[in-house]
């Protein structure tokens, strides 16, 4: 039966993700789901982009991905279907979904909800949850909704690029602290050209090499490399960079506003300068 991945920012103390599964179960029992994550920083689209896209390219295909983040930043009217290089994603019309496939999917249906039920994340999970067994049961993907529907889209976050050197934002921080900035290997290997580098974050903390694991330093030594993922990672060695650093991730209002949030960009960002 369908495999099925569950990523919100509902937050794992909240009675709602149990919920949110046994609503999937009430559908079809034999749903097979697998928590992505439960911890999407609300209101934080780079990083619920960057869990989502790191991760679903890691399952096999045909699987459905269900994504609760930012599920009511306006009004619901529809929910989107979308099929993308052999996986399905379900999610709310926020901009997301763009963001995730940092490109336009090879097809998307918008699945509306009806004018008189309660649009609450339970509704819209058990929307989510037919609209699967409707796929699984041979339905034709064009006839489960509108193909092709008017939906938001918001660009995913780019690094900041000049012939001499490559920023980014930092979108995720893991569980022992490490940094994840929105560079990839690739994006570092066509801007550097091969040419040495200086990797400079906070004031004048720099690193000028890439390593290819924590223990390529002494414990307490920071260090480059790139995740499994393939983004660039700043990291300490037995210890935690962004703490010590005073490093964040990054914040969408951050970039909007001035004053006090505007300065806090300097402790989100990270650039490569090449020479």
């Amino acid at each position: 039966m369908a495999l099925i991945t569950l990523t919100s920012d509902i937050g794992p103390q909240d009675y709602l993700v149990a919920a949110v599964k046994a609503q999937l179960l009430q559908v079809e029992p034999s749903f097979q789901l697998v928590d992505v994550s439960h911890n999407i920083p609300p209101f934080n689209s780079p990083h619920a982009a960057y869990i989502c896209r790191s991760a679903f390219k890691n399952f096999p295909d045909f699987t459905y991905h269900i994504v609760l983040a930012n599920l009511f930043e306006r009004k619901p009217e529809q929910l989107l279907l979308a099929f993308h290089n052999n996986q399905y994603i379900l999610c709310g019309d926020n901009g997301l979904l763009h963001m995730i496939l940092e490109d336009k999917p090879d097809l998307v249906i918008g699945i509306p909800l009806q004018k008189q039920a309660i649009k609450n994340t339970i509704h819209c999970v058990k929307v989510m949850g037919e609209t699967i067994i409707k796929l699984v049961n041979g339905e034709s993907i064009q006839k489960i909704g509108t193909p092709d529907p008017s939906y938001i889209e918001k660009n995913h976050l780019r690094p900041l690029l000049d012939n001499n050197w490559i920023e980014g934002q930092i979108i995720f921080i893991d569980n022992f602290e490490n940094v994840i900035v929105n560079i990839t290997r690739e994006q570092f290997e066509e801007q550097r050209k091969g040419r040495s580098f200086k990797i400079v974050f906070k004031r004048d903390e720099v690193i000028d090499r890439i390593s290819e694991s924590y223990a390529d330093v002494n414990p307490g030594e920071k260090l480059a490399l790139f995740n499994s993922a393939g983004y660039l990672e700043i990291a300490i060695n037995k210890g935690n960079a962004a703490g010590l650093f005073g490093l964040k991730g990054f914040s969408e209002k951050a970039g909007q506003a001035g004053g006090y949030l505007q300065n806090q960009l300097f402790y989100q960002t990270v650039r490569v300068y090449f020479d």
